[in-house]
């Protein structure tokens, strides 16, 4: 069993076995930020992940994802006060490391359901992982007694690898909650929950079944949040966007909230989607604290909207420290118009990678996010895009084999055949060794 320390200057991580085919690693311990974590079966945080902590891009002055942050914070400061000072509260430092029960639970994201598996999130043990949205602090921050809120920073997903996906990315969350007095200030006869609820809110079963709303809230309350919330998203979209853009509304499913929308704009020549939306569950409401007020919640993600602003071809671009990319941003209006210029468009180098895998999987249960983390912790951010690019099952045998097309491509200089080959060798001999795989 081999022992390797990774240090940084505020992480480390001992790892004693490192194993993606299962996604998991037997570590003693984790140790981030100076603290020490117990790992088990579940932990499959990688180095190269935990490398992103502390970042904080969106806080970077002259940074463009910070400075879409500001627009966004500016637009929810000026449209919402409340005796001359903003209502909502602005939490953009929170810690990433939350627990599942903030992640999952509190949110009512069931069991089984899809977005908790080890494929798809980066787990430190069975009960702490990098939160995959800033949800995650909803209900935190309700508890607290918060009813109007904005909740940004970076989130964590276990993902493909292309222009568009990175492991990393950063979210704006909000709540905004109205009791009966705010909501109906002009219509005092009405209410925000139905007779029912009101008469029996301790056995009463929210419902979902309804698309229109939820069976504790009147529909006269949702109708005025929907509208509140269809209205004021519309708003923050025509600040970043213009006036003219075209949207459209799509109805959607979010665990969380009920009923829910999703929101798309026409971008050049296509729909784009840039936020989810809903109004939030009742449930949710009531464990937070008293259970007398109905809120609407959305979620956008900032790289969509500053790659779609700023015309940047290529996420990893987001995360440059060269001085070409950041100076364009620097020192900017807020709302100055920027249209990225490429650097330098260097070329591309393409290598496949074949191999069979071992015996205890097939085409269909080998799980493509463990290979794509081996990959980008061994080529780091000169890994362009990944793709599957053939399956194979031997007629006589019956092994399976996978191939990927791995995209190579420095964002600041030319790459020699030489040394992407150099690299592509490290990736067969850790697939080998961590996977199990035989290359072909």
């Amino acid at each position: 069993m081999t022992k390797y320390l990774i240090r940084s200057r505020l992480l480390s991580l001992t790892i004693h076995k490192y194993n993606y085919s299962t996604a998991t690693k037997s570590v003693s311990s984790i140790q981030i930020n100076n603290k020490e974590y117990p790992s088990d079966d579940y932990t499959n945080v990688t180095p190269k992940i935990l490398s992103y902590l502390n970042k904080n891009l969106h806080l970077q002055r002259g940074h463009p994802l910070c400075i879409v942050r500001q627009r966004i914070v500016n637009y929810f400061y000026s449209s919402f006060t409340h005796g001359g000072n903003p209502t909502f509260s602005v939490y953009d430092n929170l810690s990433p490391i939350v627990s599942t029960k903030q992640n999952f639970d509190d949110l009512l994201i069931p069991l089984d359901h899809v977005s908790r598996v080890k494929s798809d999130c980066y787990y430190i043990n069975n009960s702490l992982l990098l939160r995959a949205h800033m949800t995650a602090h909803q209900s935190e921050l309700l508890r607290a007694g918060l009813d109007n809120f904005l909740m940004i920073g970076d989130v964590y997903r276990r993902d493909e690898i292309d222009s568009t996906h990175y492991p990393v990315f950063h979210q704006v969350d909000a709540v905004r909650s109205q009791r009966k007095e705010q909501l109906f200030k002009n219509h005092p006869g009405l209410e925000i929950f139905e007779k029912a609820f009101l008469d029996n809110p301790l056995s009463f079963r929210n419902s979902i079944i309804d698309p229109s709303k939820q069976s504790c809230h009147t529909l006269e309350a949702t109708k005025l949040m929907e509208n509140q919330l269809k209205t004021h998203l519309l708003s923050l979209v025509k600040v970043l966007f213009g006036d003219d853009i075209r949207h459209r509304w799509v109805d959607a499913y979010f665990p969380f909230t009920h009923p829910s929308w999703e929101m798309e704009i026409f971008y050049e020549n296509k729909w784009m989607e840039v936020l989810g939306c809903g109004i939030v569950r009742n449930e949710i409401m009531s464990n937070a604290g008293p259970n007398n007020s109905i809120a609407y919640a959305f979620g956008l993600g900032l790289e969509r909207l500053v790659m779609a602003l700023y015309k940047i071809p290529d996420i990893r671009l987001v995360w440059s420290t060269d001085s070409g990319f950041l100076t364009q941003f620097e020192n900017k209006d807020l709302h100055t118009k920027i249209i990225y210029k490429p650097v330098s468009n260097y070329p591309q180098c393409t290598n496949d990678l074949s191999f069979w895998l071992p015996p205890a999987y097939t085409i269909d249960n080998f799980i493509s996010n463990d290979f794509y983390d081996l990959v980008r912790d061994v080529g780091g951010d000169i890994i362009e895009q990944v793709k599957l690019k053939d399956k194979f099952v031997h007629p006589k045998t019956k092994k399976h084999s996978l191939c990927y097309s791995i995209v190579y491509r420095h964002l600041e200089r030319t790459l020699t055949q030489a040394e992407v080959n150099r690299v592509h060798r490290k990736i067969e001999e850790a697939a080998t060794e961590s996977l199990g795989v035989t290359i072909r």
